[in-house]
């Protein structure tokens, strides 16, 4: 009883050893993202409550939200229900282009939602034109210097348009689709050169990735689920973070199960040769992409 008790300690504190050392990834000298964060998208009111509560629960310290998604009301009541102390939770919410014109009010209209009094990333969720960009990335700056936020980015940003903004603002994130069928590698490549990190938003495809043949043999090989398998060789890849969503308890801490195994390099190969232009996410205001 006595051993068993002590291999019970040590599986325990191994497997916290592995959340601390892998859940935050040093992205620059000034911010630390943890690299495994919590969608949100389509979740709302208690359902969005209880399942966010659950996630912080089994060690998410990164939850993604959005103007959009109407729900930045039930993730702050989440996160302080948790009992978890702000600064342990890493947030990051986005301004739809119809707001641009009126940054700073739309900034302050979300924090009232969270109830705090900053985000740890703000962002702009999709480009508009170049002059109404412009405009809305002196709101970041603004929104930065009043310390509604520790740091700024841009959501669905192509190289074109990233280049532009990073004239303007000290911008360091870019959320993207990224997963298997869609190639990301010419902006992820520019984005390392700039200091920036990517946020690979619906990194299992939307769930097409488990009906994936390829993927299931390379599921068996390593004895995870084809999600795990996944998510993992998006942050081998370096400088990525990514924000699966889920609904069941057993999905939430699988997607977090992760960090005590490591993809071979012929088989990040064999998945990145999954890659094409299968974007799933299309929008009025989707760029023109590299």
């Amino acid at each position: 009883m006595f051993i068993n008790h002590i291999v019970e300690i040590n599986y325990i504190c191994i497997y916290k050893k592995l959340l601390i050392m892998a859940l935050e990834v040093i992205i620059s000298k000034t911010i630390n993202v943890p690299c495994v964060g919590f969608g949100t998208y389509k979740l709302t009111g208690e359902t969005c409550i209880k399942v966010v509560e659950e996630a912080l629960q089994f060690g998410y310290r990164h939850i993604d939200t959005a103007q959009y998604y109407n729900n930045e009301e039930a993730i702050g009541t989440a996160v302080k229900n948790s009992s978890l102390d702000r600064d342990k939770v890493f947030i990051t919410t986005k301004i739809f282009p119809t707001d641009f014109s009126r940054m700073i009010p739309a900034v302050e209209d979300s924090l009232r939602r969270l109830q705090m009094d900053r985000v740890d990333l703000l962002l702009l969720h999709w480009p508009s034109d170049d002059k109404t960009n412009s405009i809305a990335i002196e709101g970041l700056n603004q929104a930065l210097n009043k310390g509604y936020t520790k740091s700024i980015g841009v959501s669905n940003f192509n190289i074109e348009k990233l280049k532009k903004a990073l004239k303007e603002a000290p911008i360091i994130c870019n959320q993207v689709e990224y997963h298997p069928y869609i190639a990301q590698q010419k902006l992820l490549t520019f984005m390392k050169k700039n200091v920036m990190f990517m946020t690979a938003y619906s990194p299992l495809a939307k769930g097409r990735v488990f009906k994936d043949a390829v993927l299931e043999n390379l599921a068996r090989k390593y004895n995870r689920t084809i999600g795990q398998v996944v998510l993992r060789w998006l942050l081998q890849q370096g400088d990525i973070s990514v924000i699966p969503k889920a609904s069941s308890a057993e999905k939430i801490k699988e997607n977090l199960n992760i960090f005590d195994f490591v993809l071979a390099s012929e088989d990040m190969k064999v998945i990145s040769c999954l890659s094409g232009d299968n974007r799933i996410t299309n929008s009025k205001w989707s760029p023109e992409w590299d």
